[in-house]
């Protein structure tokens, strides 16, 4: 029997994909168990496969996360993967390759930040969720530069992005593919419309709802994933909002996205056996 590491964080485990991808892979006939990505007694060259699921605390050192990447043989998604997707300055790679995406200002560490004339967004260009971001009015421009100048010191580069307003209404249409297939989409409502000690993890559940996932949206993601230097993806989220012009990326999730499997019936075996087809 296949033995499949699915790679997690230390603490208790709270994604809740986590029990159901295990379940269908049971189904598979595949010896799946959690481990954690930064446990020293894990002997990762003893698993057939080691699958990136909640690593959900490597933002603050994402330099050991990589470092323990690149030292797994059998990684899905891979280290070359991990590395371009978990720095959102891709948003960039993204436009130059002609993709609409969110318009977005690096601040990096020694840089000073030019903030818009209009609400925008401060957050982290490493980051899981919406941990260190917060909304900012134009009139609040000294907090979101103590914001940046708070992720500077931490050594941590920052972004600027103007509030895209139709997620308060629409909100951010989360895409998801599984082995280069779409499977289902989710509307995530606004995350930062309430203080940031109020994003509790059933919050963030509560802001989720399955949705039908617009033909333009989908062969939009489509082409995002099919113009990437990555073949062969296990899984990809590609986050969009409804801008004016149409749909643009706010954020590409290749690294340790929730899949929501438990809104769709059929996607928890449809991830089982794209696994069990790395396998063979």
């Amino acid at each position: 029997m296949s033995l499949v590491a699915i790679a997690t964080c230390a603490g208790e485990d709270v994604d809740l994909d986590s029990p159901i991808l295990l379940e269908a892979l049971g189904r598979e006939g595949i010896d799946a168990r959690l481990a954690v990505w930064d446990d020293p007694a894990v002997d990762w060259d003893g698993f057939d496969l080691v699958v990136v699921r909640s690593t959900w605390d490597y933002a603050p050192r994402r330099a050991q996360f990589l470092d323990w990447a690149r030292s797994v043989a059998r990684l899905a998604n891979p280290h070359p993967v991990i590395e371009y997707s978990s720095d959102k300055h891709y948003l960039a790679d993204l436009a130059a390759r002609g993709h609409a995406v969110v318009a977005t200002r690096f601040v990096d560490v020694g840089d000073e930040p030019v903030l818009p004339d209009v609400d925008f967004v401060v957050k982290p260009s490493v980051g899981a969720g919406s941990i260190d971001a917060d909304r900012y009015r134009p009139d609040e421009r000294e907090r979101a530069r103590a914001h940046v100048a708070r992720l500077h010191a931490s050594g941590r580069d920052a972004m600027v992005q103007p509030y895209v307003d139709s997620v308060d209404e629409l909100g951010e249409r989360a895409l998801v593919f599984i082995d280069g297939s779409f499977s289902h989409a989710m509307t995530k409502a606004a995350m930062l419309n309430v203080a940031a000690h109020e994003r509790d993890s059933l919050f963030r559940r509560e802001q989720m709802s399955r949705a039908l996932g617009e033909p333009d949206a989908v062969a939009f993601a489509q082409r995002v994933l099919d113009g990437l230097a990555f073949d062969d993806l296990l899984y990809a989220r590609v986050d969009l909002v409804r801008t004016r012009e149409g749909w643009a990326v706010m954020e590409l999730e290749l690294v340790e996205p929730s899949l929501f499997l438990g809104f769709d019936d059929e996607a928890p075996s449809r991830l089982a056996r794209a696994i069990k087809g790395r396998l063979r």
